[in-house]
């Protein structure tokens, strides 16, 4: 079943605690989120066993960092920095026009734009992500193509020739690509090889390609090399990118928008 919003929440700050501090105790996560000690042992344990926490007498410990060629599960992904992700989304939605065609690259955050696209009448919607479809279902009115191919559990999503041939028939407006890793000099990446061939198909087939992402992703590199930032057109980040970051960035032909978090 699907947790709530107000759980989803909770959760995310208490991995954004871990992030800023090494341990977190029942006691005070309880106080700060005015909820019983019994709902954050509930919190702890669910986090612990989707594997983002090391439970400790009182509380919890955070996690060594993921290394460069793990693939992390989406139901992990949207429990970090969810805040970031749903601002995100939520703006890169403003860039999408009436009668468009656009393609929505799996991820967390890709998800976030396909829950803000009420404003519109008229959409062309590709994507190879299960879960994005079926959030799009909900209105009733857009011509949604999901991408057959091979399914990948942990990410909800499709990939190899059959997806990406299956892509290669569309000419599309706008990609909004999902990005795991943004580095100045290597580029964009993600720790799936077989996702940086259709990402690839995807940037190819777009006349624009609009990576999202939160501030998280910056400085990083994952296993699989999608695509230089010589062929991403904007970037929709929040306000969390590092200052060199944001100054390298205007250097660039590369539109940046950086949001407030909400």
């Amino acid at each position: 079943m699907e947790i709530s919003y107000l759980t989803k929440e909770r959760r995310a700050r208490i991995l954004q605690e871990l992030k800023d501090n090494s341990k977190v105790f029942v006691t005070i996560l309880s106080k700060e989120l005015n909820v019983s000690e019994v709902t954050i042992r509930k919190d702890l344990n669910e986090l612990k066993r989707k594997h983002l926490l090391t439970r400790i007498r009182g509380g919890a410990m955070r996690l060594p960092e993921v290394g460069i060629g793990n693939d992390t599960s989406i139901q992990e992904k949207q429990l970090k920095n969810y805040k970031e992700k749903r601002s995100v989304g939520k703006f890169a939605a403003t860039l999408i026009n009436d009668n468009e065609t656009i393609i929505l690259d799996s991820g967390t955050t890709t998800l976030e734009i396909a829950k803000n696209l009420d404003s519109f009448n008229k959409l062309t919607i590709i994507t190879n992500a299960i879960n994005i479809a079926i959030e799009l279902t909900k209105y009733h009115r857009f011509n949604v193509i999901l991408l057959g191919g091979n399914l990948r559990e942990s990410s909800y999503s499709t990939v190899g020739p059959l997806a990406e041939s299956i892509l290669k028939l569309f000419y599309c407006d706008k990609l909004f690509l999902g990005v795991d890793s943004f580095n100045i000099e290597k580029g964009v990446s993600t720790p799936n090889i077989e996702e940086a061939n259709i990402n690839q198909t995807m940037m190819s087939m777009s006349k624009e390609t609009i990576a999202v992402f939160d501030s998280s992703k910056f400085n990083k590199r994952s296993f699989a090399f999608i695509a230089p930032i010589s062929k991403i057109n904007s970037i929709v980040t929040d306000k969390g990118i590092p200052s060199d970051i944001k100054a390298q960035l205007k250097k660039t032909t590369i539109q940046l928008y950086a949001v407030d978090i909400e």
